[in-house]
């Protein structure tokens, strides 16, 4: 438990600074629908999310739990957080921006108390409503 907690922590302070303005700025905000891929569900139909800045698709199964986040890689179309909301699980989502309207996102790991992984396609839409 030591090593993974201390993976989690930052190894100093500048680890803490804000993203800088690469991927969060190469997307549009406004109106978004999440498709799931590879699944055919009649309980799959597409999420739509106000979205204001990137980061709110890295939580996507835990969006209102207070998480612990470490990123992992950032570059001008990537995005990869490792994130730990102790109780309500964690996970990681992997997301990388094709054009300012057009995203890829993948995540994984435990949401109550059991496994998920999900890929999907997020598109913006337009203005939210």
């Amino acid at each position: 438990m030591t090593c993974a907690f201390a993976m989690l922590v930052p190894a100093s302070p500048s680890a803490v600074l804000a993203l800088p303005a690469p991927a969060t700025a190469n997307v549009e905000p406004g109106e978004w629908e999440l498709r799931e891929r590879g699944s055919e569900r009649e309980s799959n139909r597409p999420r739509r999310l106000c979205l204001s800045h990137l980061r709110q698709l890295v939580q996507l199964r835990h969006p209102r739990a207070s998480c612990k986040q470490l990123t992992l890689e950032h570059s001008a179309t990537r995005l990869s957080v490792s994130y730990d909301c102790g109780g309500a699980g964690g996970g990681r989502t992997d997301l990388r921006v094709e054009t300012p309207r057009l995203a890829q996102v993948r995540s994984q790991g435990i949401a109550d108390g059991a496994p998920f992984a999900v890929d999907m396609e997020a598109r913006r839409m337009g203005v939210c409503r």
